[in-house]
């Protein structure tokens, strides 16, 4: 038996999903550029993907692009924020995704200003400090903050910061790929210039993501070629991987509250659990507060090494991980961890949810921990 709990590092493709693709697997394989029945049935395709998704976040489907996946969705919105729209200045978080967190720094080396706002003990970003930086410079500026953080949960608050940015005139853009299809986002009651999400974070595919591009925004291309995507990105679209995204989302919208109702019944079950078998353990994030339920990250004071945890983890069957999936397998000190204090001694693990998950997986999962640690 096998007990996944790394589902913010990918998640497995719901049979809906799977059944939707299929079709533009094997028959429905046209090329959406061309005019021919195949073309124009590839095409209809992605077109109804954008309208989903258009209307799950309060978009219209003018604003929505699609792209290989979270990580290009953030580069683009970054890099041609400063090659189009004139950005002298980035304000982002040092928890920051690598995908961000390495595209901001790579910036930074090449004459844009980049400075970091503060954080609380949870990883939340301090508000009063965002606004004396939005406040303190003429220059044209980025706000690059996630959403919510992919280790340990915690969640920004996205309105405040659009308010921030809406009052002192900069660009906001957001990583959402953790909250999109588990956290009601709308748009239009917001004023975010970029969003970003991904497929495989929400029982879709991988390899496929999107970015939300406000309609107000003029950028081009960062890919050039034969101009899909109305000429935002080119190259063939992944048809079959577009169509899945836009039926995970969908799925996501319309059992939001029956999945989360299940996610926070396990999520709450494991707490309980794990402060009744071990006394030294420490809780990384906001975990009872505003915080991505999908999402808990524990450290237990032992001097067993993290990869050692996970591997003893992994061979008792249980699928867990030290924080981001994002580092070509390797298993690394968490950047994100460094930044919020762990204690000395303590080894984290974070496990992640999805409503396939069980209460007799926790006790399974907590009965091989006691024999680990």
């Amino acid at each position: 038996m096998r007990i996944y709990l790394d589902n913010a590092a990918t998640t497995p493709l719901c049979d809906e999903v799977l059944e939707a693709m299929l079709p533009f697997l094997k028959n429905n394989f046209g090329n959406p550029s061309s005019s021919h029945q195949e073309g124009r049935t590839a095409k209809a395709g992605i077109e109804k993907a954008r309208k989903i998704i258009a209307m799950s976040l309060g978009a219209v489907t003018s604003e929505i692009i699609f792209t290989s996946g979270g990580t290009e969705a953030n580069n683009t919105a970054i890099k041609c924020a400063i090659r189009d729209l004139g950005v002298k200045r980035i304000i982002s978080s040092p928890i920051e995704h690598s995908c961000v967190f390495n595209t901001v720094n790579r910036m930074g080396s090449q004459d844009i200003e980049v400075i970091y706002v503060e954080l609380d003990k949870y990883g939340r970003a301090n508000i009063e400090h965002l606004e004396e930086l939005l406040s303190g410079s003429d220059k044209k500026t980025l706000v690059s903050l996630m959403h919510a953080n992919n280790e340990v949960g915690t969640l920004n608050p996205i309105d405040k910061i659009c308010g921030l940015c809406n009052k002192y005139q900069a660009y906001f853009h957001t990583d959402t790929v953790q909250s999109v299809g588990h956290i009601a986002i709308d748009v239009s009651k917001l004023n975010v210039h970029f969003l970003s999400g991904s497929g495989h974070k929400l029982h879709g595919p991988k390899g496929v993501g999107f970015l939300y591009i406000n309609k107000n925004n003029s950028i081009g291309a960062m890919i050039d070629g034969g101009g899909q995507e109305r000429k935002m990105r080119s190259g063939t679209e992944n048809v079959a991987s577009i169509v899945g995204l836009g039926r995970a989302l969908e799925q996501a919208i319309e059992f939001l509250d029956e999945r989360r109702s299940q996610i926070e019944k396990v999520r709450s079950y494991f707490i309980s659990k794990l402060k009744e078998n071990f006394t030294d353990i420490h809780f990384n994030g906001d975990y009872m507060g505003d915080y991505l339920f999908t999402v808990l990250n524990v450290s237990f004071k032992t001097e067993t090494a993290v990869n050692m945890l996970l591997f003893k983890l992994d061979l008792k069957g249980i699928s867990a991980s030290g924080g981001s999936a994002c580092n070509s397998g390797a298993v690394k000190d968490s950047r994100v961890l460094s930044k919020l204090k762990v204690p000395e001694g303590y080894h984290s693990v974070r496990f992640s949810f999805s409503h396939h998950n069980t209460t007799e997986e926790v006790d399974f999962t907590i009965s091989k921990l006691q024999e680990i640690i």
